[in-house]
């Protein structure tokens, strides 16, 4: 049995990790920290968690926890995640997975020398419809990669405390929604990115509530885009453009959903041929949460039965990628 511990009363945590653990027999989670004992409590009563901590330190110290779920922001990521490493603990860390690429380095340097799992939460990239189009975009069926862009636009209202207006905090649009495009088109082209040019929407206080990026993945073209401001238009997609056909993926960060509008559609054109797969024609199991997917993944790492497919190199990668673009304009 797989003891978790939160750090963090988050809203995040129920979808992530608390319903799709209580949907396991093998994992449970036992404890949450808070800094302010009664958000712990009323947390714990609401979500049925037995115990609390008033301290994230004391959470990471205890002998009945194995896994540690960060939810923290990210200017809570890197100090925590070494303390977790020093304690045997693996960790379970939301993107963006650091502040920088080098806090980033220091993270998985501590894992890798206490031999404990460090696993980046892009739960996109363990669902099936993602799965699928990868293996549709790296079999060549579209041909050779000519172009592909990634977007993530969606108005976050800037709301008293609302961590991604504050830049200290690891905020911008880049940091929690341009990060799901950039890892994506990553894991697509299987290179790293040359940044060409690079701009941003600014608030006030500096946050970026908007950035683009024109970037080369190896001899591949690409364009990045991202938008929390009050303009923004959902839209969430990968778009390859290939020597043969074409390729699109809606919805990819959420495609379990049912609303037309966030949920997932997938279609393939070769020879003016379109595939088309949505929510509706795919298999039942695909309707299962990408955090869900997600866990099914740790739960294969912890025991070595699986190598991560979010960490180590990779998330220093995305978070090198986003230093870059964050230091441009």
């Amino acid at each position: 049995m797989i003891r978790i511990g939160l750090l963090g009363a988050s809203k995040i945590a129920p979808k992530a990790i608390i319903h799709p653990a209580r949907a396991r027999e093998d994992c449970t989670v036992v404890a949450v920290a808070s800094r302010s004992e009664s958000r712990a409590r009323s947390y714990a009563d609401t979500h049925g968690i037995a115990d609390i901590e008033t301290s994230y330190e004391a959470l990471i110290a205890r002998a009945d926890i194995d896994l540690i779920y960060n939810a923290l922001p990210p200017s809570r990521h890197c100090d925590l995640a070494i303390l977790a490493a020093q304690h045997g603990k693996a960790v379970l860390c939301e993107k963006p997975f650091a502040m920088n690429a080098d806090e980033a380095r220091r993270m998985v340097e501590a894992a890798g020398s206490a031999g404990t799992a460090l696993i980046e939460g892009y739960h996109y990239r363990f669902h099936p419809s993602f799965l699928k189009f990868e293996q549709v975009i790296k079999s060549g069926k579209i041909g050779e990669i000519e172009h592909i862009s990634g977007v993530f636009d969606v108005h976050i209202p800037n709301r008293d405390g609302e961590l991604r207006y504050i830049a200290e905090l690891g905020g911008g649009a880049l940091m929690d929604l341009g990060c799901y495009p950039l890892h994506a088109m990553r894991t697509l082209t299987g290179h790293e990115p040359k940044i060409l040019e690079a701009g941003h929407e600014r608030a006030e206080n500096g946050v970026a509530i908007a950035s683009w990026a024109s970037m080369m993945f190896g001899k591949t073209p690409a364009h990045l885009a991202c938008n929390m401001g009050r303009d923004a238009i959902y839209d969430n997609s990968i778009h390859v453009i290939g020597s043969k056909g074409v390729a699109k993926l809606t919805g990819f960060v959420h495609p379990y959903r049912w609303d037309p509008h966030t949920g997932f559609d997938m279609y393939v054109e070769v020879d003016g041929k379109r595939d088309v797969t949505t929510l509706l024609n795919a298999p039942e199991s695909w309707r299962r949460s990408t955090y869900a997917f997600q866990l099914d993944h740790v739960m294969r790492v912890l025991p070595g039965d699986a190598d991560p497919l979010t960490a180590g190199a990779d998330a220093i990668a995305t978070m090198s990628a986003i230093d870059t673009i964050l230091a441009a304009n």
